[in-house]
């Protein structure tokens, strides 16, 4: 199943599928890692929902929910 990145909760795990944005924005979260095949998890959000963190290739990286739009992800369960 694909769904939207800001869409999962956390501990959830995922892939990633596509990023759908281009220009400035698509370029930064292409050279953060995230490009199609990059498996993550979510570890935590603050408490209004936004940012997301989530644990992927040893590190911890942070996304506003504007940004995590733009990532479809399939979710492994």
């Amino acid at each position: 199943m694909s769904v939207s990145l800001r869409s999962m909760t956390k501990d959830q795990k995922g892939v990633v599928v596509s990023v759908n944005v281009s220009g400035e924005l698509g370029r930064r979260i292409r050279d953060m890692g995230l490009i199609p095949g990059t498996e993550f998890r979510i570890v935590g959000r603050a408490p209004l929902k936004d940012p997301v963190a989530l644990r992927m290739k040893g590190f911890t990286l942070t996304l506003r929910n504007n940004e995590a739009d733009f990532i479809t992800v399939k979710v492994e369960e």
